[in-house]
């Protein structure tokens, strides 16, 4: 009996440890001039920082609550959705990017 209460303790201390990350939505295109194109959405009530990185290239910026950020586009016909990254943050958990 003090096992079981022991193992069920233990699960619900492991399960209670999560990574929040903020709630965001990516969108990809293709502009009129056929250049792949990223925007981020911010789905949270806080300010987040947030990067665009494409080839290595990182773009940092700050994402206001609930908006959109601006598209941000590729140089080259050659890149696709595939070839961005981004991440966001808490811009609390950030102060140097304050």
């Amino acid at each position: 009996m003090k096992m079981n209460i022991f193992v069920c303790l233990l699960l619900l201390a492991i399960n209670t440890v999560v990574h929040a990350a903020p709630k965001i939505i990516v969108k990809h295109q293709r502009n009129i001039k056929n250049l792949a194109e990223i925007q981020v959405i911010n789905q949270t009530t806080k300010r987040l920082i947030c990067y665009v990185a494409i080839d290595g290239h990182k773009i940092y910026f700050h994402l206001p609550a609930r908006l959109p950020s601006k598209w941000y586009v590729a140089t080259d016909e050659r890149f696709s959705y595939t070839n961005f990254s981004t991440w966001c943050d808490y811009l609390s958990l950030h102060p140097k990017y304050q």
